[in-house]
């Protein structure tokens, strides 16, 4: 376990020598003293970064694309081990973990390929004696910010496009979770990435660290996945430089389920959606909007699986609900059932702190919530725990007037089986994202992103890399 920063191809203790706990959220116990990095030590990664640029820029993106693909079989051969890191610092069942190393891994797969196909264009001229190119260059330095909730997979998600490009790249994990990244720098160094190409400087005080990051021209981009509040902040910062940004922020994302759908689909995917890591996922189900001709039955069958979850230490068999990630996200998810419960809505299952035996108290039962209204708190604010809340709509054009009555659009959800319905709804719900029966989108190879308040910016898919490269327009006069 790799507990140093890691700069310029090595693990260095931080500056000033100090440390900080990394705890499990389960069991609060101690799971490493990591260092802690600050403002000069992230200083020091971007120096780093910047000197390893020019020839990481120069090499072919063939042989980039090898550096990516033997992190991603690193990754894959030590899957066991990063998952069972993984769970220990957020928290997360040893499934799901299991699940986000390959998912991680296939970033750096999929833009080991993506890289060989940053092309650029010709423009037909209005003077036969010139030519007019369009080169695509890597930016520069790229700096990446990552949350808690997918140590390993954020990580890669904006590793695998800025280093396909040529960009360099410095990593600040979130303070939870500093193992994951620092496992994956130690895979990386593995493989033979060049000194200075990756970097990861941990640390409590992320304001420096940030700032450290914005206020050097070398840093070029900016990646961020965390909150809107923190989101508007960096931008703000992001000015002074001119660095481009990309954000994805808080998410409120409603799950539709229309009166012809499949329910035991919907059912399923309302699990898959909501409850994943607990429910502690920027894109995960927050509203369930029901039409009244199958609310009842939807409400009974998407209750008698909730009530039977299993909770309880990630890394412990059979878990499906592990902790949240600290006492403050407890307290939320408490205070959203409270308010419901004193505006009207009662708890079919759940609705209370779940006691684990030789475990912090930190655990919540999932709940649902019916008789929800949009004046509660759970309706109009991401709960980020295993709350499901349940109001029922009687037309198509009250549910799209709900589900968009919100500044945040990452992610949206529609359940049924007519077609036309697919085309109207997709078309007017204000999402980056709409999965139509289907409640798990996320994938490499497509834009991963939000619209108001859930953002800027893409990643996934072709439109990721474009976001490390910069346009050089060339007009060249051959005669």
């Amino acid at each position: 376990m790799h507990t140093a920063c890691f700069i310029d191809g090595a693990f260095v203790p931080a500056r000033d020598g100090r440390t900080f706990a990394v705890r499990n959220p389960a069991t609060d116990a101690i799971v490493a003293q990591v260092a802690e990095g600050g403002a000069g030590d992230a200083r020091a990664a971007v120096d780093a970064a910047a000197r390893a640029f020019p020839a990481w820029k120069s090499l072919a993106a063939i042989e980039r694309a090898r550096h990516l693909r033997r992190i991603a079989e690193l990754m894959h051969r030590d899957a066991e081990r990063l998952a069972d890191l993984c769970s220990q610092e957020c928290g997360k069942p040893l499934a799901e973990a299991r699940t986000e190393v390959s998912y991680a891994a296939s970033f750096l797969e999929w833009y080991a390929e993506e890289g060989k196909r940053v092309y650029g264009e010709t423009i037909p001229a209005s003077d036969p004696a010139k030519r007019l190119l369009v080169l695509r260059r890597p930016c520069g330095v790229a700096a990446a910010i990552t949350p808690w909730n997918f140590p390993i997979a954020m990580v890669t998600r904006k590793m695998g496009p800025a280093l396909a490009a040529g960009c360099t790249q410095v990593v600040k994990p979130a303070e939870q979770t500093p193992l994951s990244a620092l496992a994956i720098a130690a895979l990386a160094g593995e493989a033979g990435l060049p000194a200075g190409v990756l970097n990861v400087v941990p640390g409590t005080d992320a304001p420096a660290i940030a700032s450290a990051f914005l206020d050097t021209l070398h840093v070029r981009h900016v990646s961020f996945t965390g909150s809107t509040e923190v989101g508007r902040i960096l931008l703000r910062q992001s000015a002074e430089q001119v660095v481009r940004m990309s954000l994805e922020l808080g998410g409120h994302a409603p799950f539709i389920v229309f009166d012809d759908a499949d329910l035991d689909a919907a059912v399923a995917g309302a699990m898959a959606s909501k409850f994943r890591n607990a429910g502690q996922t920027c894109v995960c189900a927050n509203r369930f909007l029901v039409q009244r001709g199958v609310h009842d039955a939807f409400v009974d069958r998407l209750t008698a699986a909730v009530a039977a979850l299993k909770v309880g230490d990630g890394r412990a068999a059979g878990t499906q609900i592990g902790p949240l990630i600290d006492d403050a996200g407890l307290r939320k998810a408490e205070a959203h059932v409270a308010d419901a419960r004193a505006l009207g809505a009662r708890a079919t299952t759940g609705g209370a702190r779940a006691a684990v035996a030789g475990c912090a108290d930190r655990f919540m039962q999932p709940t649902v919530l019916v008789g929800v209204t949009p004046a509660m708190r759970c309706f109009r604010e991401e709960t980020f725990g295993p709350v499901a809340p349940v109001c029922a709509f009687d037309h198509e054009a009250d549910a799209l007037r709900i589900a968009n009555d919100t500044p945040y659009g990452l992610a949206a959800y529609v359940f049924t089986r007519d077609g036309a319905r697919i085309v109207r709804m997709t078309e007017e719900l204000q999402y980056g994202i709409v999965g139509v029966n289907d409640a798990l989108p996320a994938t490499a190879q497509a834009p991963f992103g939000g619209v108001k308040h859930s953002g800027l910016g893409r990643e996934g898919g072709r439109q990721g890399i474009e976001e490390y490269l910069d346009l050089r327009y060339v007009s060249w006069r051959v005669g």
